[in-house]
């Protein structure tokens, strides 16, 4: 029982990790329509800025200058590269963040090297012992970061003046621009959120086992989540990372109980496997706003 325990709680670390991420995929979806595939490369980005700064302050505070550095790229990026091609068509868009991710991953692998590089981060492979529970105390420092900054974002969009801007904005643009909210602050604002919380992501995934250049393969998760969740549901894409995380952790740990057909790597396409049979369920996903268009 207790195996089972552990297993849920590196599941629900894992799913975190993804759920930061698929929230930037959400809050930028649903400020400007159009997918970013930009993520990845500000994970990278926001983890490197942290292991290059935890060589000179408290591992906390270049977490948090790292994570104001990548909002600013972030935020710069949609500046120069996206906000010149709003009126063009959305697959446009789409190929620009693609472009950006592609770029800016190149200039950090340069910076990481063949080598792995150390976090500093002060859980590593420590383990805790939690009712009897062997955890990581990297999962826990994970999950308990991400329900705080859910928390605070579902905060910010309920009550602050900025957030209910982002979520009219989101609503309908004409609407917002004669109501007079800025857009393109709206813009870049969701560009800054969605970059640091990326950059949040790629922290927590690179503590314990180090920052490498491949690492970034591990953003193509949060896809199948946002499917799963819906495109413009950020509770769903909480719900739908944690959900993915702790069935990918059992599947890997108990699959091959089950059927030999489950064991080895067949974990690593579980999360596919879901996004497929919600494709066919529910294209607009589980708690997704259902399009309908009059003809």
């Amino acid at each position: 029982m207790s195996e089972f325990l552990a297993t849920i709680v590196r599941g629900l670390g894992s799913g975190s990790i993804y759920a930061l991420l698929a929230l930037g995929f959400v809050i930028v979806y649903k400020s400007m329509r159009v997918i970013s595939f930009a993520q990845p490369a500000f994970m990278m980005a926001g983890s490197l800025l942290v292991g290059y700064l935890v060589l000179s302050m408290n591992f906390f505070l270049a977490v948090l200058l790292a994570l104001l550095l990548t909002a600013l790229l972030g935020a710069g990026v949609e500046r120069l590269a996206l906000r010149p091609m709003i009126g063009k068509p959305v697959f446009v868009l789409a190929i620009v963040t693609l472009g950006v991710d592609i770029v800016i991953r190149t200039v950090v692998n340069s910076f990481i090297g063949l080598d792995i590089r150390q976090m500093g981060d002060p859980w590593g492979l420590q383990q805790v012992d939690v009712l009897g529970v062997q955890v990581d105390q990297r999962h826990l420092a994970t999950l308990l970061t991400t329900l705080i900054v859910v928390a605070a974002l579902f905060a910010f969009y309920r009550w602050s003046r900025t957030g209910l801007a982002m979520r009219a904005a989101s609503s309908d643009q004409e609407v917002a621009l004669a109501q007079g909210i800025s857009v393109a602050r709206v813009f870049s604002l969701s560009w800054a959120l969605a970059a640091a919380l990326a950059g949040l992501a790629g922290v927590f995934l690179a503590t314990g086992i180090g920052l490498e250049q491949n690492l970034w393969l591990t953003a193509l998760k949060a896809l199948p989540v946002i499917i799963l969740g819906g495109l413009d549901s950020l509770g769903g894409a909480v719900l739908a990372g944690l959900a993915i995380g702790v069935v990918e952790a059992v599947v890997g740990s108990y699959g091959a109980t089950l059927h030999p057909i489950f064991g080895g790597d067949f974990f690593l396409v579980v999360p596919y496997l879901l996004m497929l049979l919600v494709l066919l369920v529910r294209p607009y996903g589980l708690f997704g706003t259902r399009e309908v268009e009059r003809i």
